[in-house]
């Protein structure tokens, strides 16, 4: 969608004499330009260079809108798209249908899904990007990242971040916090590689029927560490809870994330949360002398909780 705001004559485009140009012949020798391109080019030639605002930016919304307006010279106008990028195309080609006189002149708007890896350079891909466009252009909701944990030396730090998208999950690893949000969305699209473009499909055909670990899942279940934790009454001293929840976790094929809390406790304690991957997500504190005594109280709490839940019938 695209509008002019206000309409000015536009100044002549083509002459005779050698020292000027026809923006007419500049689209036909470079068809290959996007409307951007073609309006700065046009822009620099006349001494007026686009201007380019935000109007608009809803993206609170199930599928995010943008509106930018353009200013050359005396002309105004603007577009709409789902994204930035996208915006600016469409208003930068409304501009250049006012100067070209000729409304019918259209430009192919770049196609704003997720490019096709194989075609593309590799330290050029955008992988956080790409999944967004992918979850816009096939209706899911859009991915959601958590840092959940920071630990190593200050020379080597490593961070863990969560992406969640719909009810499933995966995680990243990196030496910064970019890094590990570019490494847990490159996961999902590696899991997307044969998505046609032109799909619209579930996300649940593309990860999978199974949900992971669900609470009917782990009342139904055979499997002897959950069935063992039903009789246990989680009281013997030196139990290593974190290696039993591990355990769990390994059998009923969820994953387990720690998050070292840095603020103490209102009695000077350290704090961590423990993150279930169930569905719905589990999220347990725990608190303790230490940071690893206050890992292990979150898991003991974690360990409790999959307990009364799997008791249930």
């Amino acid at each position: 969608m695209s509008q002019s705001r206000h309409r000015a004559e536009a100044p002549p485009l083509e002459r005779e004499d050698s020292g000027t140009f026809s923006l007419g012949k500049m689209i036909t020798a470079k068809p290959g330009k996007t409307p951007i391109q073609v309006l700065h080019e046009y822009g620099m030639k006349t001494k007026n260079i686009p201007v380019y605002e935000c109007e608009r930016s809803d993206v609170q919304i199930h599928v995010p809108t943008f509106t930018f307006r353009v200013t050359v010279g005396d002309i105004t106008c603007t577009g709409e798209g789902t994204s930035k990028k996208l915006a600016k195309h469409r208003a930068a080609e409304a501009a250049i249908n006012i100067l070209k006189a000729n409304a019918s002149i259209c430009f192919a708007v770049p196609d704003p899904l997720m490019p096709d890896p194989s075609k593309q350079p590799k330290n050029q891909l955008n992988p956080i990007g790409s999944l967004q466009e992918l979850a816009i252009h096939h209706g899911w909701r859009l991915p959601e990242y958590t840092l959940s944990q920071e630990g190593g030396p200050a020379h080597k730090r490593e961070y863990t971040t969560i992406c969640r998208l719909e009810s499933f999950m995966e995680t990243g690893k990196g030496a910064s916090k970019k890094q590990a949000k570019r490494n847990a969305a490159e996961k999902f699209l590696a899991k997307f590689s044969n998505i046609s473009p032109e799909n619209h499909i579930s996300l649940t055909n593309v990860v999978g029927h199974s949900l992971g670990c669900t609470w009917h899942s782990l009342r139904n279940s055979p499997g002897e560490k959950i069935n063992l934790l039903k009789r246990s009454l989680l009281s013997i001293p030196n139990t290593d809870y974190i290696q039993l929840l591990s355990e769990i976790a390994k059998e009923q094929g969820f994953n387990i994330t720690y998050l070292d809390i840095e603020e103490l406790s209102a009695n000077g304690q350290y704090q961590c949360l423990a993150e279930l991957s169930t569905s719905p997500i589990t999220v347990c504190h725990g608190s303790g002398i230490s940071c690893g005594n206050a890992q292990s109280d979150a898991a003991h709490n974690a360990l409790q909780y999959l307990k009364i839940i799997a008791e249930r019938k």
